[in-house]
């Protein structure tokens, strides 16, 4: 009986006890794989698979094909040429056995590509991924329990009113009460340039805190 399989993209019709060589398989020497592709068992054409079908082998070896020689020449302003060699790797079976049914169940390990399960094996062994923590956006203080609302002075708004906050200056009696020293060191932490003087903070504050 013979049987037509698939495996590395190409067909390869095979009875009991043939060696053929296929695209290489994640297997090793001795190893008993089964192939679960199977398009055609005697007279059972698949559509496109006979169910339940296998084909066993012993794989023998893992061996190398002949060496493929690719050369390119370019013919333009700056020609050049290139030799590269190429050996593909291979596995070297001999089938043992044809199952028309049943495959399923013996329990084989699968013929897979090597490829394939080297891609799977990455996969498995690579960590997986953590989140990356999101940045911590840093709060604004909150106000004091009996804070005026600053944006009441001219000039001001949210953003700073939040400055003012972070320096501690929360009510209008806090503003009204500053001397010229204050005036120069809140100038400063702010970066306002006789802003506060301008704007007639102080004045405004003591109207405000009534």
């Amino acid at each position: 009986m013979f049987a037509v399989l698939k495996t590395g993209g190409k067909q390869y019709k095979v009875q009991s006890g043939d060696t053929l060589r296929v695209e290489k398989l994640a297997a090793t020497a001795g190893e008993t794989i089964q192939f679960n592709e199977i398009l055609m068992v005697g007279t059972t054409i698949g559509a496109p698979m006979v169910a339940d079908a296998g084909v066993q082998a012993e794989v023998i070896d893992q061996i190398k094909g002949d060496k493929v020689i690719n050369f390119v020449k370019r013919r333009r302003k700056h020609s050049s040429k290139r030799t590269k060699g190429h050996r593909q790797q291979l596995t070297l079976v001999r089938i043992t056995e044809i199952l028309e049914k049943g495959a399923d169940k013996t329990g084989v390990k699968a013929a897979i590509g090597a490829g394939s399960v080297s891609a799977v094996a990455v996969e498995a062994a690579a960590p997986a991924k953590k989140a990356a923590p999101k940045k911590a956006t840093k709060a604004a203080p909150a106000a004091e329990a009996g804070a005026d609302d600053l944006k009441a002075l001219s000039g001001v708004g949210p953003a700073l009113e939040k400055k003012l906050h972070e320096a501690g200056v929360t009510t209008f009696a806090q503003i009204a009460g500053w001397g010229a020293d204050d005036i120069a060191e809140m100038d400063e932490k702010l970066s306002f340039k006789g802003r506060i003087e301008r704007e007639g903070w102080v004045d405004q504050a003591k109207d405000l805190a009534k």
